[in-house]
């Protein structure tokens, strides 16, 4: 391993791209670290002090900006409003029937598809943005917060204007730096910037545990949890590495002299077709209820059961539903996204089959089956992996950002496999060998 890091920085070009992503992201670093103006910095971080542990509704959000979202900082949105933006246009391409005919266009399609996205990720920033300083100017933003003086001193309009227009702002810079990671650096820009800002999370997180626990200093549940760790991220790289590969074959065809086809191939369905998609859904739906009650500061009997059962993580409701959610979530996101007649069409035109199968309709059935077949497996998994924080907080005390559970170690680890596989294309391109022996 130590090689291959040494042979990739031998490499000029790739040793470039490699130092580019890496200055890319200590910029992005610095961004979730300077405070908007508007702000009273020193009370915000001894309300982020108080509120260690006990983030609310808002703790996924602050995962995915880095713990910048409740700092209130010029990257306080992150990266939230483009992975939104991108799932709303991704679900509108099967709706509208211009968005999909953009999408059949290849990469002049693909371009103006990328435009939209740009377009509706500032207008939610702007959204997010206005509600995140409403909240703060109410108090709700840190709910229980005794810290003397307001977050946000000046209610002044122009205040609130400039406020979010430098979140907005923000917005726009981290989506520019991570299209510059895209086109020059190595990885896909959006996921690095991801994995970097629920990375950042880590070590806070782990050390709370340690300082938390109670078994010779906490080391030994230090210990634990880390162990728990490892074989997590084993489990999820097996299984997020896992598919069903469906043979095909494609006949010869003789095109004046020349013959064609007669090549075998095959269609790989992973077992986690949705991939991240469904926890996301199923996290944000539950998120809602809990949000309106803590926007509205209502203590009515209404607000009082969202708080006991959705807004609870450890809560048997929010369990239960929080896992039929990601399940109805993986069969659904799988549904919109793989077309198997799409596919039989696409084989029969071009003279492929599957062995046994009939081209055709009898294809599209088999590819529905099999698809239902192992997404099962994959939506359960999904489900058990996403309910490890609620694990931990009863068998640790940890808070509901559990370092080594669902959402952040899926996304840690397929972005790490992804990047990893794109470092060791290149080394295989240029020396012959590649980046994991």
């Amino acid at each position: 391993m130590l090689t291959a890091f040494a042979r990739a920085f031998k490499t000029p070009d790739l040793r470039k791209k490699l130092l580019f992503t890496l200055g890319i992201i200590v910029v992005y670093r610095l961004g979730t670290h300077i405070p908007i103006p508007g702000v009273d910095y020193k009370n915000v971080q001894e309300c982020v002090d108080q509120a260690s542990g006990s983030q609310g509704p808002l703790g996924m959000i602050n995962m995915f900006s880095g713990g910048a979202l409740l700092q209130i900082t010029v990257f306080a949105l992150g990266i939230m409003p483009y992975i939104t933006a991108s799932i709303i246009l991704q679900l509108l391409t099967v709706v509208i029937p211009r968005l999909e005919a953009l999408k059949k266009e290849g990469q002049a399609g693909t371009a103006k598809i990328t435009q939209y996205t740009r377009y509706l990720t500032i207008a939610l920033a702007i959204l997010q943005g206005t509600g995140l300083v409403a909240t703060a100017r109410s108090g709700a933003l840190f709910s229980g917060c005794t810290v003397g003086g307001q977050i946000v001193p000046d209610q002044a309009i122009f205040t609130t204007v400039v406020m979010v227009i430098t979140m907005t702002a923000g917005t726009a810079a981290v989506m520019w730096l991570g299209e510059l990671i895209t086109d020059r650096g190595i990885g896909n820009g959006m996921s690095i910037l991801m994995f970097i800002s629920i990375a950042a999370t880590f070590p806070s997180a782990l050390w709370a545990i340690k300082e938390e626990g109670s078994l010779a200093d906490g080391w030994i549940e230090f210990g634990t949890v880390m162990l728990v760790g490892f074989v997590m991220i084993g489990l999820v790289v097996f299984v997020e590495q896992a598919q069903r590969r469906i043979p095909v074959q494609y006949a010869k065809r003789m095109i004046g002299r020349r013959s064609y086809g007669g090549t075998s191939t095959y269609i790989p369905l992973k077992v986690n077709q949705a991939g991240i998609i469904p926890v996301i859904f199923a996290s944000s739906l539950l998120y809602i209820p809990a949000l309106v009650v803590q926007f509205s500061n209502s203590t009515s009997g209404w607000a009082t059961w969202i708080n006991k059962n959705l807004a609870d993580t450890g809560a048997a409701p929010h369990i239960i539903l929080y896992f039929f959610l990601i399940v109805f979530f993986a069969f659904f996101y799988v549904a919109i996204t793989f077309n198997p007649e799409e596919v039989a069409d696409n084989m029969k035109k071009y003279g492929g089959f599957i062995p046994g199968i009939r081209a055709g309709r009898p294809t599209a059935e088999y590819l529905s089956y099999v698809l239902n077949r192992i997404t099962w497996p994959g939506s359960l998994y999904l489900g058990l992996i996403s309910l490890v924080p609620t694990m931990a907080l009863a068998g640790f005390g940890a808070n509901q950002n559990f370092p080594f559970g669902g959402t952040s170690i899926l996304i840690i680890v397929g972005v790490g496999l992804e990047t990893v596989k794109q470092i060791e294309s290149q080394l295989q391109q240029r020396n012959y060998e590649g980046f994991l022996r």
